[in-house]
């Protein structure tokens, strides 16, 4: 059968009217393929080099670019209300003040969100993300806040007291307390502060508690007296139901020595001794432990990426010191030797500050400078942020520092 082909014009069908193929100019290959290889590298060298890269500068651009800075990069100072009991926190940018008279809450530039007056004897400040807590340890009341607003209060019956509080970083709260026939009751409540569980012990104080940041374990410190000597224990317990006089699942004795300070980050449980610092993974397992033995703990922060910051001295006064940084296996990763008095040391994510009277110097956790500001205006107090700002108080006034 015979099968026509109708030809457009200007098409050739014979073998030999074949169009010639075009290659590529050689010099447009040759760009393409410097151009691919610079990608690749550079894609390596980010993977490779991402903790040694620091993006917080643009971030803090984007966050403050509307606030008005002087030259050296402090926001204009506003006052804040409080007394010499105040504490202070970071609660998504704004600044939570705590005092023996109020709460309030302000933004970096001063605007008043909280303004609430309450009188606590002996008042604690902690925050996590947007939600804070501020509470009357060995007092009654509790106060929750999120989103720029009160948004719980716990009042606790008369024979009640309140040891400790905390919260993780999807805002699930741990309250510690104490009342008639047990030496400890831990409650813990999921981010809209509904009651999930409750641990009573009677056989034993309970000091502190920690929640993982996934809400599936609680860390209780507790203190007991073993062959006429006090003994504290790191016990943790799954999440579910109530408990009365439960075996932990896990437990890490930490001796007799007194924990300051229990916290509980991604990668594992901090415990800050009198003489040692611990470091435990999840399951209650040391991973190391860092001692200080012979010196004095003159300030901490266990609020770094991973690590801890110490700031320790041969001597309870004076103004020579040195600068740990401890990182997740207990080990010093970072040091550097004072020779001034510190007024304040606060760590965030990857940055530790340190305020002397005369200067405010932010580290990287390798103890690298990575600002300096000369004029502190009296500053008595600095709060680092995640991002590489800092807020700084005196006794009256508060504003907010951007490394320039």
């Amino acid at each position: 059968m015979l099968r026509l082909i109708k030809s457009e014009p200007g098409h050739k069908t014979g073998g030999g009217g074949k169009q010639p193929v075009q290659r590529p100019n050689l010099l447009i290959r040759l760009l393409l393929f410097v151009i691919t290889a610079a990608l690749v590298l550079g894609a390596v060298a980010l993977i490779l080099n991402y903790d040694k890269l620091n993006f917080d500068g643009v971030r803090r651009w984007f966050a403050y670019r509307d606030l008005t800075l002087a030259d050296n990069g402090q926001a204009e100072s506003f006052p804040y209300d409080g007394d010499g009991t105040s504490l202070f926190a970071n609660v998504g940018g704004d600044l939570l003040v705590c005092s023996s008279t109020g709460v309030w809450l302000y933004s970096g530039s001063g605007q008043v969100y909280v303004s609430r007056t309450i009188t606590m004897n002996h008042p604690v400040a902690v925050a996590k993300g947007n939600t804070a807590l501020a509470y009357d340890a060995g007092g009654r009341v509790l106060l929750a806040f999120r989103d720029r607003t009160e948004i719980f209060s716990l009042e606790l019956e008369e024979e009640e007291q309140l040891i400790s509080a905390d919260l993780n970083d999807v805002g699930w709260m741990v309250v510690v307390t104490q009342k008639s026939g047990y030496k400890g009751v831990v409650t813990i409540y999921d981010s809209q502060f509904q009651p999930q569980m409750q641990i009573s012990l009677s056989s034993r104080f309970v000091m502190d508690a920690a929640l993982s940041p996934d809400s599936g374990k609680v860390a209780l410190l507790t203190m007991d007296v073993k062959e006429g000597t006090f003994a504290s224990t790191v016990e943790l317990y799954p999440l579910g139901g109530s408990l009365e006089e439960a075996q932990p699942q896990d437990s890490y004795p930490v001796g007799s020595e007194t924990v300051l300070e229990m916290t509980w980050d991604k990668e594992g449980i901090w415990a800050l001794g009198e003489s040692t610092l611990y470091r435990l993974n999840g399951s209650a397992v040391l991973m190391g432990g860092y001692s200080y033995a012979g010196r004095y703990l003159k300030g901490f922060s266990l609020e770094g990426d991973g690590t801890a910051a110490l700031l320790l001295g041969k001597y309870r006064a004076g103004s020579a010191a040195e600068l740990v940084v401890v990182d997740g296996r207990g080990e010093a990763q970072a040091t550097l030797s004072l020779d001034e008095q510190v007024l304040s040391i606060s760590a965030a994510g990857r940055y530790v500050a340190l305020l002397t009277a005369n200067r405010l110097d932010i580290y990287d956790q390798d103890l690298d400078l990575y600002n300096s500001l000369e004029s502190t205006q009296s500053a008595r107090k600095v709060l680092q942020r995640a991002d590489g700002s800092a807020m700084l108080m005196d006794s009256s006034t508060a504003r907010l520092y951007l490394p320039q």
